[in-house]
């Protein structure tokens, strides 16, 4: 797209007039986006800029460990309009930011005590994909315009260079046909009259009006979940596969969404602060790495995880009632962890499952929802004896019973 930009502009003049060296700038400016043009194992890989320089590309789109000025950039902004506590502080980072020597290579550094900031940016990272990027409502309307745009795929034409023709999908191999795929694309079809847009068109329509797929649940798995479309389908399969024998009501794979949310600090399960080098204010010019266990014993134990989703596309009460059932059976089937509405929506199969139902100690020692339990799993032992079962358990001998 940059490429194509720079051609059907005539820019390469105008960038030669203002002091650009082409085409070392260009690819520096490609690498900036996408990473190494060069995709061998070369000591070296980028073009743009020689070896010395290789701090330059830490600046904007770091490929090490992701502290770079689009973060921060989306950061400010997103936090802002969303209302979401920003706990990065991008000044102390500048203000601390050297460029040391590894290894033969130039990285930027930062002073060791800004390690617990540079874990507040990737938290607050984490926080704006939870609540915001990746929210339940977002992933599903993102859904359904996928749909509507698979539906609409070959029926709408878009022409590219030298007068060919491309569609929706496709049109990615031309640029002058990609640069025409805005968001006009939604409205083309949303308010189009031709009958054989007539599916996309609906599921439009629903997004318009708020008639969303429901979501019926949400849960973990202990081991990664493949997340191809072909397995999401099978996993649709298995929802509808795993109706409880007290449920009303038939529902189909067709009924069912799966989708999958990959969470993570940026580097998949790596922990980012590993790639990041510090100095110390006794000898600035020497960098350092420091480890999670040298920062805090509160920090994450892991960092990635997925998010498994179920959504229902019927929306009347009695079908949304079957599917979380059926959510909540599927869930104790493949044993992921419980849904934390399991013990309302699904009563009579929840206390089916032991594990579900472990009862954790808190510091006091007391049972974490006693109360709280399924009246058939709750310890039947009448109230006034369990509270003193407490007490003499944790009475010093000696000690009074009042």
């Amino acid at each position: 797209m940059f490429d194509h930009l720079v051609m059907v502009n005539n820019l390469e003049a105008a960038m030669m007039h203002h002091g650009l060296k082409l085409p070392n700038d260009l690819n520096f400016i490609k690498e900036q986006i996408s990473g190494p043009l060069d995709k061998s194992d070369s000591s070296w890989p980028y073009k743009g800029r020689p070896m010395e320089k290789s701090f330059l590309y830490e600046i904007v789109a770091n490929k090490r460990n992701g502290i770079d000025v689009d973060k921060w950039d989306y950061f400010a902004r997103d936090c802002y309009h969303l209302g979401i506590q920003n706990n990065f502080d991008y000044h102390r980072f500048l203000k601390f930011a050297r460029v040391c020597e590894v290894s033969g290579k130039k990285h930027i550094c930062t002073r060791d005590k800004e390690v617990g900031n540079l874990y507040d940016m990737f938290h607050t990272r984490n926080l704006l994909h939870r609540r915001a990027y990746q929210h339940k409502v977002v992933v599903i309307i993102e859904t359904m315009i996928t749909e509507a745009f698979v539906k609409a795929d070959p029926h709408i034409r878009i022409q590219g260079s030298s007068g060919r023709i491309f569609t929706i999908s496709s049109a990615i191999e031309d640029m002058e046909a990609y640069s025409k795929l805005t968001d006009q694309i939604f409205e083309q079809i949303l308010y189009s009259s031709a009958p054989e847009l007539s599916e996309a068109r609906a599921i439009l329509q629903n997004i318009v009006c708020r008639r969303l797929y429901k979501c019926v649940g949400q849960t973990t798995s202990e081991t990664r979940v493949d997340t191809s479309p072909e397995k999401l389908l099978d996993l649709a399969k298995q929802v509808a596969r795993s109706k409880p024998s007290s449920t009303d009501g038939n529902l189909i794979a067709e009924d069912f969404v799966v989708s999958v949310i990959h969470m993570d600090y940026g580097k998949k399960e790596k922990n980012p602060i590993n790639s990041v080098y510090f100095y110390c204010k006794n000898d600035p010019s020497q960098a350092i790495k420091i480890r999670k266990k040298q920062v805090s014993k509160l920090l994450p134990e892991r960092f990635a995880e997925q998010l498994i989703r179920v959504y229902c596309k019927k929306r009347d009460d009695k079908s949304l009632e079957a599917a979380q059932k059926y959510f909540v059976q599927w869930c104790m089937n493949n044993n992921f962890t419980k849904p934390q509405d399991g013990d309302i929506i699904a009563p009579e199969l929840t206390p089916l499952k032991r594990d579900w139902n472990t009862l954790e100690r808190d510091d006091s020692g007391s049972d974490d929802n006693d109360e709280g339990l399924h009246p058939g799993n709750r310890d039947q032992t009448p109230r006034k004896n369990r509270r003193n079962a407490k007490v003499n358990l944790f009475q010093a001998p000696g000690e009074s019973k009042h």
